[in-house]
C-alpha cells in the first residue's frame, strides 16, 4: 500500500500527459464547509490543539439530521477518509457514543466507531463513483458527540491514510488551493473576539469614529453571555470614578437572571443588532484567527483568519489590535509577554437543563459516561446544571481543553443517567434533557502581561493607580474542586467546584482597575480586554466576570480613538494630557458619537440606567453647557463622599455628598486646564436643598494666586447652573484647580460639576 505522499507524487501529470488519461486528485472535504450542517454543531473551540474547527452530533442522546453536500469526483474507484476520533476511548470508556457513518449516494460506505484516542484520520471505505457529482451524508447513529474535522476522497483503494502533520493547514492548502487571502482593510483598529469585552469595545470606538473591525469565531455574539453557552452577566456597572463607563453594556445586557437561563434570555439577536447598526463596524462572524503578521519593531500588522461558512481566509490589516479573546489567542500569536499556571485554575464549565415533560421520555443507555449516584453530584432539583458543574483544574487550559469540556459531558450525562435510572427513577421518567453547552465556559487560561500587573494586594489594600477607571465590584471568587464531591472513582477530573470567597474595599463603588492593565508591555499597538488582561490569578477572581469585561472593552475603544488622534502608543495614554484627553471621553455617555476622528463630539446619550435596572433621573449632559465643564467624576477625591441622583437636573451623571460630615474631612478637587490664552470665568453648580450647608468652603487656585470662597449651598446656583468663583487671565494649557471642601460646614456639602468658560462664548 502506497503512502499518500507517495501517491500524490505519482497523481502529478507527467511533461507529456495522455489527454485521453487524466488522473484524479485527491479531493478534501472540510466538515464545515458542508452545503447544510443538519443537526450537526460547528465547534471552534479547539482549534489552537487540534489544527480546525469541526461539526459536533450533539443530540442529547437522540441521533441529529444528516449533514450534506455534494462532491465532484471523476467516475472511478475511491477511498473516503474521515479526520475524527473516539471521544471516550482516551478513558477506556465501554460503547461507542461518537459513531457515525458516511453515506455516498444514498449508499453506507462505512462507519467510525472505535478510532482511536486522538484526532487522526480513520478509513471509511471504498466505492466506485459513475458520476461527475456524489451527495455524501454524514450520518450520526447515537446523538452523543459524534465529531468529523473533514473528509479526504483518495483515487484507488490501496493508498495509505496521511501522517499526524496531515491536520496542517499548508498541507490542506495544497489539495484546496486558492488566489489567497482576501483583503479586508486597513482598519483603524482590529478587535479579535465577540465576548462582551470585544463587542463593547466595538461599539465604543465605531461611535467615536473609529473605523473598527471585529472579528468572532462564533455565529453569535456575547460569548459567555450567549445561547451557546448562557452565563448571566455579573459585575456593576456605571460606578467607580467614571460612572459612565457601563453604559455600552447596559445596552448589551440580556435578560437572563440565572445560570443556565433559556436561549431567548440571552437575546443574542439584540447583541447583534446594536454591532450591526453602526456603520464603521464591520462585522466579520465565523472568523478564526489562524496567523498574524508583525513588523520588524515588533507590531502588528495584520491577523490572517479562516472563514469558516466559506473555507477560506482573509487578511485583515490594522493599527491597531485588541486581544478579547479570553484565551489570549491573538497576544500570544505575535509574541506578547503572557504566563498561565501550570495547575488550580479557575475551570470551565458546561452547565446543562431539564425539564417535565407531559408523558414518561426515555434516555438511552450511557455506559461510557461517569457511573454516578444521586449522592456523587449536587442534585439539580430546579432542573438546572448550574455554574458549578466545572472542570479541568489541573489541566492545560488551551491545550487539553476538549478533554475538559469531553469530561464534562461524561459527568452531566452519568448524572442524568441517575436521574433516569437510579433508586429515584420514578420521579424524573418524565425528565427530559432539554439542553448541555457544548461549548465550554472557560475562566482562565493566558494572562497577556502590561506594564501593571494587578495582585491581589493591590486589590485588598486599595492601592490607587492614576489611570485607575474600569470598577471592579465582585468579590475575589477563587473556584476549587468541591470536597464534598471530589470521587474516588474518577480521581482525574472532578465536576463539582465551590467558590471561595475574599472580599476587598467600598464593592459598592468598586476598586478601579488601572488602564495599563489593558496594554501590552512589549507589543507596540497591542490592547487586551476581558479575563485575559494583566492581573495574577488572585485578581482574575474578581475582574473575569463579563460586565466589569465589557467595561474594559468600553475603555479601550476610547482609548483607540484617542491614540489614533494624537498618533501615539496605547502607553502613552497612561498619562498627561493624553490620559486628560481619555478620562474626557470616560466621562461622556456610552451613546457620545463623532462621525469621524476628527469630528465634533455629538451628545447622544445612552438610557439613563442604574446599576440595579433602575431609570435615573434627566440630566444635563456637560457637552451640551458652553466651555470646559468637568462632572464629578473628574475630582480627585479624599475622604467619604456618596453619589446620588436624587434631585433632577444635575450635570453628567449625578452629583456626590458628603452626609453632613459624619464620617470626616473630605475634599474633591477639580483641574481645569485653559485650552487657548485668554480671560476666563470659573463657576460652580450644586443641587440646593433645606439641609445643604451655608458655608461650603471653596478654593481656587492658580499658577500666581488663591482665592478662598464660602458658598451657600441652600440656595440654587444662578440660571445659567454655575455659580460664579472668579475671572482670570491665563495662558494656554495653564491650569487652575477648584477645591469643595467640608471643613467647618453646616449641613450636606455638594459636589456636582465646575466650568470654565472663554470670555464671550
Amino acid at each position: 500500500m502506497l503512502p499518500l505522499a507517495a501517491a500524490l507524487c505519482l497523481l502529478v501529470p507527467s511533461p507529456n500527459p495522455r489527454p485521453q488519461d487524466p488522473e484524479p486528485s485527491p479531493v478534501l472535504v472540510e466538515a464545515e464547509s458542508f452545503d447544510t450542517w443538519g443537526g450537526w454543531r460547528l465547534d471552534t473551540q479547539f482549534t489552537e490543539s487540534m489544527g480546525s474547527p469541526f461539526l459536533l452530533a450533539h443530540g442529547l442522546g437522540e441521533p441529529v439530521a444528516d449533514a450534506v453536500t455534494r462532491v465532484p469526483l471523476a467516475p472511478g474507484t475511491w477511498t473516503a477518509w474521515a479526520r475524527t476520533y473516539d471521544w471516550v476511548e482516551r478513558w477506556n470508556a465501554p460503547g461507542e457514543p461518537g459513531l457515525f457513518e458516511v453515506v455516498v449516494d444514498g449508499e453506507l460506505l462505512g462507519d467510525a466507531g472505535r478510532v482511536g484516542a486522538s484526532w487522526g484520520w480513520r478509513r471509511i471505505g471504498t466505492w466506485l463513483a459513475g458520476a461527475e457529482e456524489t451527495e455524501v451524508r454524514l450520518r450520526d447513529r447515537r446523538g452523543f458527540g459524534a465529531r468529523v474535522d473533514a473528509l479526504l476522497f483518495v483515487p484507488g483503494d490501496g493508498v495509505e491514510p496521511p501522517g499526524p502533520d496531515a491536520a496542517d493547514a499548508n498541507w490542506r492548502r495544497s489539495l484546496n488551493p486558492a488566489a489567497g487571502p482576501q483583503a479586508s482593510g486597513p482598519y483603524d483598529l482590529v478587535i479579535v473576539g465577540g465576548g462582551i469585552a470585544g463587542t463593547a469595545c466595538a461599539v465604543a470606538a465605531s461611535r467615536l469614529g473609529v473605523r473598527t473591525a471585529l472579528l468572532q469565531d462564533r455565529p453569535v455574539l456575547g460569548g459567555n453571555a450567549s445561547s451557546e453557552v448562557r452565563v448571566w452577566m455579573k459585575g456593576d456597572v456605571r460606578r467607580g470614578p467614571y460612572p459612565r463607563i457601563g453604559e455600552i453594556v447596559a445596552e448589551l445586557s440580556d435578560t437572563a437572571s440565572a445560570s443556565p437561563g433559556t436561549s431567548a434570555e440571552f437575546e443574542d439577536d439584540k447583541k447583534l443588532a446594536i454591532a450591526r447598526a453602526e456603520p464603521l463596524l464591520d462585522l466579520f462572524l465565523l472568523h478564526r484567527v489562524i496567523a498574524a503578521e508583525v513588523a520588524g519593531d515588533g507590531a502588528v500588522q495584520a491577523v490572517n483568519a479562516l472563514d469558516i461558512a466559506a473555507g477560506s481566509e482573509r487578511r485583515v490589516t490594522g493599527r491597531f489590535f485588541v486581544d478579547c479573546t479570553g484565551d489570549g489567542v491573538l497576544g500570544a500569536t505575535v509574541g506578547a509577554d503572557h504566563t498561565m499556571r501550570a495547575t488550580a485554575h479557575l475551570g470551565a464549565s458546561n452547565m446543562w437543563r431539564w425539564e417535565q415533560a407531559d408523558e414518561p421520555v426515555p434516555f438511552p443507555p450511557t455506559p461510557w459516561a461517569l457511573q454516578l449516584t444521586l449522592d456523587q453530584f449536587p442534585y439539580p432539583g430546579h432542573g438546572k446544571g448550574e455554574w458549578f458543574w466545572e472542570g479541568g483544574f489541573d489541566r492545560h487550559p488551551i491545550d487539553e481543553l476538549e478533554t475538559i469540556r469531553d469530561a464534562n459531558f461524561r459527568a452531566v450525562f452519568g448524572a442524568f443517567q441517575a436521574m433516569k435510572s437510579g433508586a429515584r427513577a420514578e420521579e424524573h421518567e418524565r425528565a427530559r434533557l432539554t439542553w448541555v453547552a457544548h461549548v465550554a465556559g472557560t475562566r482562565e487560561s493566558r494572562q497577556l502581561l502590561g506594564p501593571v500587573l494587578l495582585t491581589q494586594d493591590d486589590i485588598v489594600s486599595g492601592r490607587s493607580f492614576p489611570d485607575g477607571c474600569v470598577p471592579t465590584t465582585w468579590a475575589i471568587d477563587l473556584h476549587v474542586p468541591k470536597e464534598r464531591y471530589l470521587n474516588a472513582d474518577y480521581p482525574e477530573d472532578p465536576f463539582i467546584s465551590e467558590a471561595r470567597f475574599l472580599a476587598f474595599g467600598d464593592q459598592e463603588q468598586g476598586y478601579p482597575v488601572p488602564y495599563r492593565c489593558f496594554v501590552s508591555r512589549n507589543v507596540d499597538n497591542l490592547f487586551m480586554a476581558g479575563r485575559c488582561i494583566s492581573v495574577t490569578h488572585e485578581a482574575l477572581g474578581t475582574v473575569r466576570v463579563m460586565k466589569t469585561g465589557g467595561m474594559m472593552g468600553e475603555v479601550v475603544g476610547k482609548a483607540a480613538s484617542v491614540a489614533l488622534r494624537r498618533d501615539c502608543s496605547p502607553l502613552e495614554l497612561a498619562s498627561g494630557e493624553a490620559w486628560e484627553e481619555l478620562a474626557g471621553l470616560l466621562a461622556l455617555p456610552g451613546g457620545t458619537r463623532r462621525a469621524s476622528l476628527r469630528g465634533e463630539l455629538v451628545p447622544a446619550p445612552s438610557p439613563r440606567w442604574s446599576a440595579q435596572g433602575e431609570q435615573l433621573p434627566a440630566a444635563v449632559e456637560p457637552a451640551q453647557l458652553p466651555g470646559l465643564v468637568h462632572d464629578d467624576v473628574r475630582a480627585v477625591l479624599e475622604g467619604a463622599w456618596t453619589h446620588s441622583a436624587h434631585e433632577a437636573g444635575f450635570v453628567g451623571d449625578g452629583y456626590l455628598h458628603d452626609g453632613g460630615g459624619t464620617a470626616g474631612p473630605a475634599t474633591a478637587t477639580f483641574t481645569l486646564r485653559a485650552r487657548r490664552a485668554g480671560t476666563y470665568a470659573i463657576g460652580l453648580s450644586w443641587r440646593r436643598g433645606g439641609n445643604r450647608a451655608s458655608n461650603v468652603p471653596v478654593s481656587v487656585r492658580w499658577r500666581s494666586g488663591s482665592k478662598e470662597l464660602s458658598i451657600d449651598q441652600r440656595e440654587a446656583p444662578p440660571a445659567s447652573g454655575f455659580a460664579p468663583l472668579i475671572e482670570l487671565e491665563m495662558a494656554a494649557g495653564e491650569p487652575a484647580q477648584v477645591i469643595v471642601s467640608n471643613e467647618g460646614a453646616d449641613g450636606h456639602v455638594i459636589v456636582d460639576a465646575v466650568q470654565l468658560v472663554a470670555a464671550g462664548e
